[in-house]
């Protein structure tokens, strides 16, 4: 008699599941954000001081929960935070005035930064040193096919049933992702006994090896150009007369070039090493963003960042694994969460730089802002230490 063998999913792919899932939700809402927010404040400059709030909330929350991410189990953290959203999102979709907006953007601020931290945490104590790079490359392509699928079905939504409706859709995503969480049976043994009671000393301690620092700055680099495509153009496509289904085809396509090469551009840094892949990363995205300053017609200006988002497929899954690779495993709990600050202090700087801008200057000139600056960025990219994946041990 044959005996059959059970298959399991691999791990990553588990996890890769449940961030496809509940980046769906996240990614609707963050296409409709921008223009849900400009509904009532009704001007584009507003908008970008009150998401830079939001962002500010979000860079302390990295930095006073670092001895809740140290003691506590990641798996059931990640589990409470992903049941916040679900009720946060239904909230959203039920309350209408401004004040009530801005607590709940609060709250989700702070959800977010933990929720990040967690599975970050989570997926990197679940790979080998040799393949970081690799899983990194995995995680980061199952994030975007959600930035693929979560833009269409929110401006299908937003255009049919109305924004409001959007917060519910993504409830239902966080939903059903934290009950395939607690399915999965994925364990998590990894938990301090001993905190560090000073988050200020910890960010502080961050900073002193220059390693950390490089890789804190050259990770922030991506985040501060999405904010031109996540903030900046949903509302530049309304001014220029089109509707609200276009901003969700424009993200959606704009993250089709990620999905197509960010587990080959993880997998070839992991045996080439990183530098290379940072530097002709951001000058891939400043020479198209820049470019889009030279041109009117807003169709060409859309095309040509879809094209700069090339680049962004070199960074995303390459930046954060680099990360991990000069650290340590007792440095994970304490450091990635100041890490990760780097994600909202950039998003902050990138959407305060184009709100000044647009205070003074026309809207085009803030493609020479971002694209002069993603330059400078390739110039930071190429003092870090080399790394390569492929000759260290497996363990």
């Amino acid at each position: 008699m044959h005996t059959i063998k059970r298959r399991h999913l691999p791990l990553v792919n588990k996890l890769g599941i449940i961030s496809l899932l509940s980046t769906i939700g996240l990614a609707a809402i963050t296409t409709i954000w921008a223009v849900y927010l400009n509904s009532f404040l009704h001007n584009a400059s507003y908008v970008g001081f009150l998401t830079a709030f939001f962002i500010i909330i979000g860079s302390l929350s990295y930095i006073f929960f670092i001895p809740i991410i140290e003691k506590k189990n990641k798996i059931k953290l990640y589990f409470n935070i992903l049941a916040l959203f679900t009720i946060s999102y239904l909230l959203f979709g039920l309350f209408t005035n401004l004040y009530s907006v801005i607590i709940l953007g609060i709250i989700v601020s702070i959800l977010a930064s933990l929720g990040i931290t967690c599975s970050g945490i989570i997926v990197r104590d679940k790979t080998r040193d040799s393949s970081v790079s690799k899983n990194e490359g995995i995680i980061s392509t199952s994030r975007n096919i959600a930035f693929l699928l979560g833009p269409i079905i929110a401006g299908f939504i937003a255009n049919r049933y109305g924004i409001t409706n959007v917060f519910f859709f993504a409830a239902i995503t966080m939903f059903i992702s934290l009950n395939l969480l607690k399915l999965m049976e994925i364990k998590d043994n990894r938990v301090k006994k001993r905190v560090d009671k000073s988050s200020i000393k910890v960010f502080i301690d961050f900073f002193r090896k220059r390693e950390r620092t490089l890789s804190y700055i050259t990770s922030g680099g991506i985040t501060f150009w999405w904010a031109l495509v996540y903030t900046y153009i949903p509302i530049y496509i309304l001014n220029n007369g089109l509707g609200k289904e276009v901003i969700g085809y424009f993200l959606a396509i704009v993250t089709i070039p990620l999905i197509l090469t960010e587990y080959s551009f993880g997998r070839l840094a992991g045996k080439i090493g990183f530098r290379k892949i940072f530097v002709l990363g951001y000058l891939t995205i400043g020479f198209f963003t820049l470019l889009a300053f030279f041109f009117s017609n807003i169709y060409v200006i859309l095309a040509l960042l879809v094209l700069a988002s090339f680049g962004a497929g070199m960074l995303e899954p390459t930046t954060e694994a680099y990360f991990f690779d000069i650290i340590t495993k007792e440095q994970r709990d304490k450091f990635y969460g100041p890490y990760n600050t780097t994600i909202n202090l950039n998003a902050f700087m990138g959407r305060i730089f184009a709100a000044i801008f647009l205070l003074f200057l026309p809207f085009k000139f803030i493609f020479i802002l971002f694209g002069v600056i993603m330059f400078l960025f390739a110039i930071v990219s190429s003092r870090n230490k080399e790394i390569i994946e492929s000759k260290r041990k497996h363990s």
